[in-house]
């Protein structure tokens, strides 16, 4: 049986973690938040006191954190690349700056480790069902290694190129999802304050050319979709303040490539009021609540 190492169990890493000890992987954690550890504790995951030693004989280690600075805290300046073994895979899922990652896969080949970054799109219900896309930078060999279990916790995946470039692609993608799910949320309001009821409306457009994820499998309208966080009050899934991070990390490579990006901008301004009126911990979804 396989030994993995899983730092970060949250609300994403948590039921990835989960998955792979359905999978008959042996999944050793570790984690900062008392709750998190309960949790994985409850699917299975035996949880190690420190990152350091969650990671001994590991044959792949894989990393789900909120930031850049996480990771870069994690992996330097608690030198925990400095106590893996030269055999273990590391796998690092979070979404931080394109710079970041390839600083830290940087020192990693210095010591002869191997390591990808993996960042994933799928949201909370993804991680949970097991059909995450993961969006890779770096070596196709190391890649190769890490597919089979990354099968076990996801149904695409993408090779976007060296390392760094899992994370550029990624924060495309998200900041197209900002902007596609601020319009989504606006044209819903404006169809509800001019007499139409929300599941009407989001039926035409799901059907007509305004069809988009956000409509179609995350509809931030309350009472249209079951099992979304606009049903639970938008508790759960990927959090405002997360958007909010990954659209600035949008903005940064936007100003270092000199790229346009007006929709994008707008759209970090959006969250940026969401979370000064306090929504910081709600689903980023609840963007709704601007136009009701």
């Amino acid at each position: 049986m396989s030994k993995i190492a899983f730092i970060g169990l949250g609300n994403m890493g948590g039921p990835m973690a989960k998955n792979l000890v359905s999978a008959g992987y042996q999944v050793t954690g570790f984690d900062l938040i008392e709750t998190a550890i309960n949790d994985a504790k409850e699917g299975g995951i035996k949880i190690s006191k420190n990152a350091a030693s969650a990671a001994v004989d590991a044959e792949i280690l894989i990393s789900m954190l909120p930031a850049s600075q996480h990771v870069e805290s994690l992996y330097l300046e608690e030198k925990l690349l400095e106590s893996i073994d030269p055999s273990t895979l590391i796998i690092d899922c979070s979404t931080i700056a394109p710079e970041t990652a390839r600083k830290v896969s940087k020192e990693a080949d210095a010591l002869g480790l191997s390591m990808i970054d993996a960042p994933v799109s799928g949201g909370v219900s993804g991680a949970v069902a097991g059909t995450l896309s993961f969006i890779v930078g770096g070596k196709l060999e190391y890649l190769d290694r890490a597919k089979p279990l990354l099968q076990k916790m996801g149904k695409n995946i993408f090779h976007a190129g060296d390392n760094g470039s899992g994370q550029v692609a990624k924060i495309c993608n998200n900041m197209l999802l900002a902007i596609h799910m601020c319009g989504t949320a606006e044209s819903l309001a404006l169809g509800v304050k001019n007499g139409l009821k929300p599941q009407v409306l989001s039926e035409i457009m799901k059907k007509s050319s305004g069809g988009n994820w956000s409509l179609e499998v995350y509809n931030p309208y309350p009472g249209v979709m079951e099992g979304v966080p606009a049903s639970r009050e938008y508790q759960g899934g990927f959090l405002n303040k997360l958007m909010f991070k990954d659209l600035g990390l949008a903005q940064e490579a936007s100003k270092d490539s000199q790229t346009k990006t007006p929709m994008g901008d707008l759209a970090r301004k959006l969250y940026e009021e969401m979370i000064e009126k306090g929504f910081e911990d709600l689903d980023f979804s609840s963007i709704q609540k601007l136009y009701l």
